[in-house]
């Protein structure tokens, strides 16, 4: 039994109330980063950080961590840590529970006076959904270095919005510097967002890396005209390029098989209107695979079908990308660790790989780091409808508790 004894009840308590802001009024909530209500919630997180005497910094990107007082200053800490900005249609669990989870074990170790050689930290980072503004993960891309402030400050969003006036008009545009030291370790506990923990009854997730991730947006323009008057074999129209794209990532992914998936999230249509053809279509190709090769591979036979599909219309295409990362391995040890601590504690525990991107394996480039996964019910994410169990959500922060406070004492 870790020498921590957690409270799940105030973690619960914490999740509602951090879901609160930016209720949706369905089970969800909505906290894109750097809206106002991502600053009401930076500001309850920050308050708790605050309330339990940790030395809170905020970088120029808008990071936030609180790191433990009481130790030199060159002593790096074992961090922990997520996100709390959300999608439009978020759940309560996602990014949340990792930070919320941190500050829970913090709290812990500070009320038992658990002895340790160097301080633990929580960290939550900036836009790691990339809803708003792109790339995804971008805080903690800036923490280690992966981009440079000022290039990130002039990243614009979706809204047409420049992140460093958001920043600056949220009251998150900090001091430290940045790229940030390094910590000791890292380890991010996440809920798994996917159906594999869940169906199989297991409770942990080790993880072992994160596969890689394509992001970018094709614009394919044709010809806007009455949709009336004009006959169906004279018409450049880009919807039906899209459309026709859609059916071939899908095409491709099943050829291709697991671990390739593909996803065309996001369309518009200029002008979107009920009785005319459009003039343009641009939408988005989210391509993902654990082997960089067969990524690849992917974006090239994506790249080539809308060039076909495109001609056969008569339409033109352009793209640009909007983000790539490599697949990313995780430390063999901390993930031995994490499989280890799950075992004492008697918990069923797999390694396995994330589907989806997270902040650690952008901190996995400057220290050892791994993820612990916990089950979503359903497999179900990015959704109101997101839920894990209160059993699971304590397990996994109590694994999480273990795990620091060995990797504090190495």
């Amino acid at each position: 039994m870790s020498e921590a004894r957690l409270s799940a009840d105030r973690l619960l308590r914490r999740l509602a109330e951090l879901a609160a802001v930016g209720d949706t009024g369905d089970g969800g909530c909505s906290r894109l980063a750097l809206t106002d209500d991502d600053r009401r919630g930076r500001d309850l997180v920050a308050r708790w950080m605050r309330d339990l005497g940790l030395i809170v910094t905020i970088d120029a990107i808008g990071n936030v961590v609180g790191t433990q007082p009481g130790f030199d200053d060159g002593v790096a800490p074992v961090m922990c840590g997520s996100h709390i900005d959300t999608v439009a249609t978020g759940g309560r669990y996602d990014g949340n529970y990792g930070v919320l989870a941190g500050l829970e074990v913090i709290e812990a170790v500070q009320t038992a006076g658990v002895p340790l050689p160097r301080p633990l930290a929580v960290a939550f980072f900036t836009n790691e959904e990339g809803s708003r503004f792109a790339p995804d993960m971008l805080g903690s891309l800036a923490f280690v270095g992966g981009i440079a402030v000022e290039a990130a400050h002039d990243i614009v969003g979706i809204d047409g919005a420049r992140i460093r006036n958001e920043l600056a008009r949220i009251g998150y545009l900090g001091g430290a510097p940045l790229p940030a030291a390094a910590p000791h370790a890292f380890v991010e506990l996440h809920i798994e967002q996917g159906p594999i923990l869940a169906a199989e009854g297991t409770a942990i997730g080790a993880v072992t890396g994160v596969q890689g991730i394509s992001w970018r947006e094709f614009t394919v323009t044709g010809q806007s005209n009455h949709a009336g008057t004009t006959p169906m074999r004279l018409r450049r129209d880009p919807l039906l390029v899209a459309a026709e794209t859609a059916v071939a990532v899908r095409r491709i992914v099943a050829e291709m098989g697991d671990p390739q998936v593909g996803t065309i999230g996001r369309i518009d249509l200029d002008p979107n209107l009920v009785n005319v053809v459009a003039r343009s279509a641009t939408f988005t190709v989210d391509l993902r695979n654990t082997d960089d090769a067969l990524l690849r591979s992917a974006e090239a036979r994506v790249a080539e079908a809308i060039e076909y599909l495109a001609a056969a219309e008569g339409a033109t295409v352009t793209s640009r990308p909007l983000a790539r990362f490599e697949p990313v391995a995780f430390d063999e040890t901390v993930v031995c660790l994490v499989e280890t601590v799950a075992r004492e504690r008697g918990l069923t525990v797999r390694r396995m790989p994330s589907g989806a991107g997270h902040d650690a394996q952008m901190l996995a480039r400057v220290c050892p780091t791994a993820m612990v996964f916990v089950p979503s019910v359903d497999g179900i994410s990015h959704n109101p409808a997101e839920h894990t169990a209160p059993a699971d959500l304590t397990a996994g922060a109590e694994v999480l508790a273990e795990v620091m406070i060995r990797l504090a004492r190495t």
